[in-house]
C-alpha cells in the first residue's frame, strides 16, 4: 500500500506536469471575451478534461449506470447529497440565511437518522425543501468579484472566486478530514467514497451531455456562458436583471476592452 504522503506527492507532481503542458500549448490562443483573458489555457484544459472524460469517466459512468439498479443509484445519490447538506447549512449561516439554515440542518438530521445515514430522502417526503449553497456563493454574497473564467483540471468550468469556493467547500466536507488526517485505511476509504460520488454524478449527467453535444456550436463557449449565468443566478438567489453580470468589470471597462480587441491590443484591467 502506498503511504498517504507519498501518494499526495506523486499526485501533486502529476498535476503540476499537466498544468505545465496545457500552459505551453494554450498561450498562443488570443482571448475574445473580457471575462476570459486566459482562453488559450482554458481551452487546452477543457480539451484535457474532455479526453479524460471520453477515455475514463464516461465509460466508468456508463458501466456504473448499467450495473447499478435504480433504487441503489438513487440511494447513493441521496447519501452524498446528505453529506453536502452540511456544507449547505454552514453557508446558509455565513450568508445570514438563518431560517433556511435551520431547514437545511433539519434535513440533515432527519435524513441521517430516519433516512438511514441519508440513503433515503425522508426530508423531501415531508416537504422539507433542499437548497443549494456553496462557499463560492458565500464569497459572492460578501461582495467578492467573480474574477476571470478558469477551467480547472478534473473540476471543469470555474473562476478565481469559484476555485476559492471549492477550497472552502472541501474544508466543510467531513470526508476531507478523514482523507487528510485519518489512518491509511480511512484515507483510502474517503478516496473511494469520493470516487463513487464523482462517477455517480457523471452518470446522472449522461443525458445532459447528449443535449449539449447536439445543441452547442462551440462546446467551450457553451460551458463558459452557462457557468457565468448559473453562478450569477445562484449568488443572487434568482434575482438577476437581463443584462447584469456578476463580474468585476463595469460597462466602461467592457467598452474599453472591446475597443482594444478591435485595435488588436491585449485585454487589460482584468485581474
Amino acid at each position: 500500500m502506498i503511504p498517504t504522503d507519498l501518494f499526495a506527492k506523486k499526485l501533486l507532481l502529476w498535476f503540476s506536469a499537466i498544468l505545465l503542458s496545457v500552459t505551453m500549448t494554450g498561450c498562443a490562443t488570443v482571448a475574445t471575451d473580457p471575462r476570459d483573458p486566459w482562453e488559450g489555457f482554458n481551452r487546452s484544459v477543457q480539451s484535457f478534461n474532455d479526453s479524460l472524460d471520453d477515455y475514463a469517466m464516461k465509460p466508468a459512468a456508463k458501466g456504473y449506470q448499467w450495473l447499478t439498479p435504480d433504487f441503489v443509484d438513487q440511494g447513493i445519490s441521496n447519501f452524498f447529497n446528505n453529506i453536502r447538506d452540511i456544507r449547505v447549512t454552514i453557508n446558509d449561516v455565513l450568508q445570514w440565511k438563518l431560517k433556511q439554515g435551520g431547514m437545511d440542518l433539519g434535513r440533515f438530521l432527519i435524513n441521517t437518522t430516519a433516512g438511514v445515514a441519508g440513503f433515503i430522502d425522508v426530508a423531501s417526503m415531508i416537504d422539507l425543501p433542499k437548497h443549494d449553497e456553496d462557499f463560492g456563493q458565500t464569497l459572492g454574497y460578501w461582495g467578492v468579484p467573480t474574477g476571470p473564467y478558469l477551467v480547472l483540471p478534473f473540476f471543469g468550468p470555474s473562476s478565481i472566486r469559484g476555485a476559492a469556493g471549492l477550497a472552502g467547500d472541501a474544508a466543510m466536507n467531513p470526508l476531507t478530514y478523514s482523507f487528510v488526517l485519518g489512518t491509511a485505511a480511512a484515507s483510502w476509504g474517503s478516496f473511494g467514497a469520493y470516487t463513487v460520488d464523482v462517477i455517480d454524478r457523471r452518470a446522472d449527467a449522461l443525458g445532459f451531455e447528449r443535449i449539449v453535444s447536439e445543441a452547442a456550436v462551440d462546446r467551450y463557449e457553451f460551458f463558459r456562458n452557462s457557468y457565468f449565468q448559473r453562478r450569477r443566478y445562484l449568488v443572487n438567489d434568482g434575482n438577476v436583471d437581463e443584462e447584469g453580470e456578476d463580474f468585476d468589470l463595469d460597462e466602461e471597462d467592457l467598452q474599453d476592452d472591446a475597443a482594444d480587441r478591435d485595435q488588436g491590443e491585449p485585454l487589460g484591467d482584468a485581474p
